[in-house]
């Protein structure tokens, strides 16, 4: 930890600075780019029927779309107001008035006709619902039958035959933490989060690189530091408002490097709206890309690092900072070895980068005085996740990038929040305060006056499949209790997730409004919460930043779905149920109590107790983690891991496939183009090149496919690495594998091998057992 303070925003430079503008022609008239203007109109029609509340939740609340961390219209980074279309465009989920009774009263199967887009504007859930098995339609039900039908259910089960689960919608630390303790009060450590599906392996592999498993640094580092790093992240789509702080680093001579398979629009130029000569004149964003193969980053970084040793060799001292590593760095030697055991052609290929490449990143690094590596799921979503983000923090390590003003490891976050779920405990492998290890839960146990149970629970993915067990089976998953969440358009292999759900007995959807999983069967009965959002909470709660900033957001006056509850106050109601007996354990009265608690339970949350108005937040950690090197590790030294290869299974003329996002946040689908590219959900990138030679055209259909699943899409032609092909996100989810998890953080694999083919190549085989061959020989190659 560290014992330097943020010292606060810093303003922008006023004159302009015209080598960084992307065209003399205003506003970028005539480019595919978003219409910030356009989009903001748009959503001031969607909320007219609630403008002045709209208006306050923006200008009083902290922002409930990405996890940035502003508060209001400011933040801790830059001085002046700040508002992105990702923020507008979640704004309506909270203005919204409640669905029309005629619609909650439609047969199921007209229900489920609707897309998730189209579900998300009918409005708010009004009251609980219930739909028994066999019933075609939802009924109304009182809170008290609700939570009775699953509270007897619970009293019936073995705990490891349920599960709780949290999505990162708006949710507050006050409302992980508590389920995270209900859980535990209840018997269970089955719960898990949305970060199983994004982050997990960063938290994993920064707590044995480091120990500590959250970004080092703040968004203040980025400017002024010499490399400013983006690997697997597309933070201009995915986090708008960081497109300021890459201005302002832009301004102090920064050299922004991105790294990524796709040479995204988005990192290349960007108009920010809310600076004049930005707005104008757009901003050049990137200085270099590196366009690495799908999976192939830890080549990548390993000829990084072989090239260091190849320059130490040559003069010592050229690459690694000595000084540091030998201060506070472990597994040097052992690094080395593994490094250079790998020969340059194996890098190459593996990584798709040429070996002058990597060598020229290399050598910008070594003589670098300071970087900032920021990344997010290009990294993570892999079955070798925690690995890649090692290999991360080895870069770092080397070149003592850690602990010090303008370097840092960052990994970016996507939502609002869920930085904290983790840290309050909502995780199987973590309690509040750090992990499930004997002296954490004892310490736990203390504070909250009850045993925590010693078994390991089960991650999300494995809860799922979990429902498929016979019926004897010790793990067998019979009650589900989701708190948002849509695993239909989250996780890998929707068909498969769908056999899931509906081999639940009970499963209860805790949400503000309905999606397609929402209508899926149950054994027994699908039950329906309505949840309030994190502006309509009496004593209001705290959300936490990227960069440990931990905010609070008031309550704001206006509207109120009534019969919504706070989602806090819905579990400890459950839990009293459950364990009428031991319900002084348990029995929250606000909200105030449960930031005192937290207190008190995660130590480094010391400070939330004293949140309590409108612009209240303080830093846990300080500016810097390990500062001046010292890690929160039992040594205080951080470690070098070693990482092998991994193997990339792409049979010859092949692809690798991964997913990607367009204009959405999380599954929640904005608009069906791209702003940045032009292009729709259905269009596969993909290279002209590799098109060419299958004989595709542009605009052709086309059907990538392998042993997982079809997708039946439309080629369009862009700057991606040959070899590699990016689908929308969820659309293309049917070609990723089923319980494939990473070893360590147990996220799902999100990237897979497949063959592409013109449509009218593909449906004139079918037929002759063609497809069924090329499958069964992918699969021969692959095994």
């Amino acid at each position: 930890m560290g014992e330097t303070k943020h010292t606060g925003p810093i303003k922008l430079p006023k004159k302009p600075d015209p080598a960084l503008w992307v065209s003399k022609v205003p506003f970028g008239l005539g480019k595919i780019k978003p219409h910030h203007i356009r989009d903001t109109m748009k959503v001031v029609w969607e909320n007219k029927d609630n403008l002045p509340y709209a208006t306050r939740i923006l200008t009083q609340g902290v922002c409930d779309g990405c996890a940035l961390g502003v508060s209001g219209l400011y933040d801790q980074t830059l001085t002046g107001p700040h508002v992105c279309t990702t923020r507008l465009n979640v704004l309506r989920l909270n203005t919204m008035s409640a669905i029309d009774e005629q619609i909650l009263n439609m047969d199921i199967k007209d229900l489920r006709k609707m897309s998730s887009t189209e579900l998300r504007k009918l409005g708010r859930i009004p009251y609980p619902l219930i739909r028994k098995a066999g019933e075609n339609k939802f009924s109304r039900i009182s809170w008290n039958e609700a939570l009775n039908t699953i509270a007897n259910k619970m009293k019936a089960l073995d705990p490891k035959h349920y599960a709780f689960y949290t999505t990162s919608r708006g949710i507050t630390n006050e409302v992980y933490y508590t389920v995270g303790k209900v859980a535990r009060f209840l018997g269970t450590n089955n719960i898990d989060n949305a970060s199983r599906i994004c982050h997990s392996p960063s938290k994993t592999a920064l707590s044995r690189s480091i120990g500590v498993g959250a970004s080092t640094c703040n968004y203040k580092d980025w400017i002024g530091t010499d490399v400013l790093l983006f690997w697997g992240s597309v933070a201009a789509n995915n986090q708008p408002v960081s497109t300021k702080y890459m201005y302002a680093a832009k301004r102090k001579g920064t050299k922004i490097i991105v790294i990524n398979p796709y040479h995204e629009p988005a990192m290349d130029n960007y108009w920010v709206p809310s600076i004049p000569e930005s707005a104008l004149f757009g901003t050049k964003i990137a200085d270099d890309v590196y366009q690495v193969n799908i999976g192939g980053d830890i080549a990548f970084m390993h000829g990084i690092m072989k090239h260091w040793f190849e320059m130490e060799d040559q003069e010592f001292g050229s690459a690694i900072d000595h000084a540091f590593v030998s201060q506070h760095v472990n597994g040097l030697e052992e690094l080395r070895e593994k490094v250079t055991a790998y020969d340059w052609d194996q890098l190459v290929t593996s990584s798709g980068i040429e070996k002058q490449r990597m060598m020229e990143l290399a050598e910008l690094l070594a003589k670098s005085k300071s970087a900032v590596f920021v990344w997010s799921m290009g990294l993570t979503q892999h079955r070798f996740g925690t690995d890649n983000i090692s290999q991360v923090a080895n870069l770092a390590l080397l070149r003592g990038f850690l602990g010090r003003e303008h370097c840092g490891l960052m990994p970016i976050r996507g939502h609002s929040g869920v930085q904290g779920s983790g840290e309050m405990g909502a995780d199987p492998f973590v309690l509040p305060g750090g992990g499930m290890d004997e002296g954490n839960r004892a310490r736990v146990e203390k504070v909250w006056g009850f045993e925590i149970p010693k078994w390991q629970g089960d991650i999300v993915g494995v809860s799922l499949e979990n429902a498929l067990l016979p019926e004897d089976h010790e793990r067998k998953l019979d009650l589900y209790y989701l708190s948002g969440g849509n695993f239909l358009e989250t996780m890998p292999n929707p068909d498969f997730i769908k056999q899931c759900l509906e081999n639940i007995d009970i499963r209860v959807h805790q949400d503000i409004i309905f999606n397609t999983s929402t209508f899926v069967d149950a054994r027994e009965a699908v039950i329906v919460l309505p949840a309030m959002t994190r502006y309509e909470q009496p004593g209001g709660g705290t959300s936490t930043s990227t960069e440990r900033m931990v905010y609070y957001s008031p309550e704001i006056k206006g509207p109120r779905i009534e019969e919504a509850r706070m989602e806090w106050e819905i579990y400890v109601d459950l839990a009293k149920r459950v364990k009428p007996e031991q319900q002084h354990l348990i029995d929250f009265k606000s909200a105030d109590e449960i930031r005192a608690e937290i207190a008190k339970a995660a130590p480094n949350y010391d400070g939330i107790q004293h949140l309590k108005n409108r612009g209240d937040v303080f830093q846990w950690g300080g500016a810097w983690l390990c500062e001046d090197g010292v890690c929160p590790t039992p040594d205080g030294k951080g470690n070098l891991i070693t990482v092998e290869l991994p193997e990339l299974r792409k049979p010859e003329g092949h692809f690798y496939v991964t997913t990607r996002r367009g204009k959405q946040f999380n599954s929640m689908i904005y608009d069906e183009k791209d702003p940045f590219n032009n292009a729709d959900r259905y269009d596969v990138l993909m290279n002209g090149a590799d098109g060419k030679e299958l004989g595709i055209k542009e605009g052709d259909a086309i059907v990538i496919y392998n042993q997982h699943g079809t997708f039946h899409g439309r080629a369009k032609f862009v700057k991606i690495k040959r070899g590699n092909i990016e689908a929308h996100w969820p659309e293309g989810n049917m070609l990723i594998p089923k319980g494939v998890y990473e070893e360590f953080a147990g996220i799902p694999e999100y990237n897979v091998a497949a063959i592409v083919e013109k449509a009218e190549t593909y449906f004139a085989q079918k037929d002759t057992k063609y497809v069924e061959k090329r499958i069964e020989e992918l699969e021969v190659e692959l095994s």
